[in-house]
């Protein structure tokens, strides 16, 4: 046996236990000892990687990413209630580019038409309805306007002969109310917006609400509270937070008890003010927590002859674009002056 190799061995380590402490500059049973952990100064901060820099990027990828998926919400949504509006409607329209790039004119229509609960004095419930409010945006190309139309106003209706101006959607739908609107102000109209009252609410609800600031009203709209309506109280001057319902109390405002003498103009311009409130909303911190469901409400809450990508050109327009000023045309009587409908055009064109 003298003349034989030892023996060879295989020297295998226990693995330590998950929970077990090793000390820093042990020996590690291989004859190696470990590093010691730096101490004092030297030793390494967690957050060492956290720097402004790197904070702002990453909050503008969230910002990105949650601009993107509000974009593809409300294009699907838009995907969806395409095709509403029927071809007379279209062809009735001027056409035109894209509202970003070129200046174009909007028409929005709103019914008064309305539910058995919702209905009040001089609306409709069933059949053709009259057109609430009639309201025109130029936007896109630098143009920024809009000009409400008195629905008293007495024009020429095609095929009807003279009559308000309302009467022409009553008549003939969105078709008729864009030619008579469009033969009025003797301008092209480029798309149509028909909105619709009974998803308004949602839309302002989707918004978290608007804030109102205007003069006083106090009204009851279909009887008030105690009858299952809307009781609206705004004091002159003060913000008032509204949800969908008030909002659309507040628009349809015909009766003020505290200023019983105003008339279907100062119900326009309240209307355009509504309109402001809705587009301050959007762009506020609140607006952008929100953008998502606001995205998906847009669409459904009208019908237009706009695709989606259009009409997404149309509300960057508006967004952009800043608050213009409020203008209407119409008088007490319903009869306006050549000289007052031609300038309250050339403003409305010049944007």
């Amino acid at each position: 046996m003298s003349g034989q190799e030892p023996p060879q061995y295989t020297k295998y380590r226990a693995r330590p236990g998950l929970f077990a402490r090793r000390k820093a500059g042990a020996d590690d049973g291989l004859g190696v000892p470990r590093p010691e952990a730096p101490k004092g100064p030297g030793r390494r901060n967690p957050f060492t990687g956290i720097t402004p820099g790197r904070i702002a990027k990453w909050l503008g990828v969230f910002v990105l990413a949650w601009v993107l998926v509000s974009l593809l919400v409300f294009l699907v949504s838009a995907q969806i209630q395409q095709g509403k509006v029927s071809d007379a409607t279209e062809s009735a329209l001027a056409g035109g580019g894209l509202p970003l790039t070129e200046p174009t004119t909007i028409l929005v229509l709103g019914s008064d038409q309305r539910s058995e609960e919702t209905a009040e004095p001089g609306s409709s419930t069933s059949g053709p309805s009259r057109s609430d409010s009639i309201m025109l945006l130029r936007v896109g190309g630098g143009a920024n306007s809009r000009l409400s139309i008195a629905r008293d106003t007495q024009v020429d209706i095609p095929g009807a002969g003279r009559q308000k101006i309302n009467a022409a959607y009553a008549i003939g739908g969105a078709p008729l109310a864009i030619q008579t609107v469009s033969g009025y102000l003797d301008t092209d109209v480029n798309h149509v917006i028909e909105v619709s009252f009974a998803e308004f609410p949602d839309l302002i609800d989707a918004m978290g609400g608007i804030d109102y600031r205007g003069s006083c009203i106090v009204a009851r709209v279909n009887g008030g509270y105690r009858n299952g309506g809307v009781t609206i109280r705004i004091r002159a001057g003060e913000e008032e937070h509204l949800n969908g319902k008030q909002a659309l109390a507040l628009a349809r405002v015909r009766k003020n008890d505290c200023n019983p003498r105003e008339n279907d103009l100062t119900r326009a311009r309240r209307q355009q003010r509504v309109l402001a409130a809705m587009r301050s909303r959007v762009l506020s911190p609140s607006g952008f927590a929100r953008l998502p469901w606001i995205s998906w409400q847009v669409p459904r809450t009208f019908r237009t002859d706009m695709s989606g990508p259009t009409l997404m050109a149309v509300f960057a327009g508006l967004a952009i674009g800043g608050t213009p000023e409020t203008n209407v045309l119409g008088t007490v009587d319903g009869n306006v002056a050549e000289e007052q409908r031609s300038a309250a055009v050339a403003r409305f064109l010049d944007g």
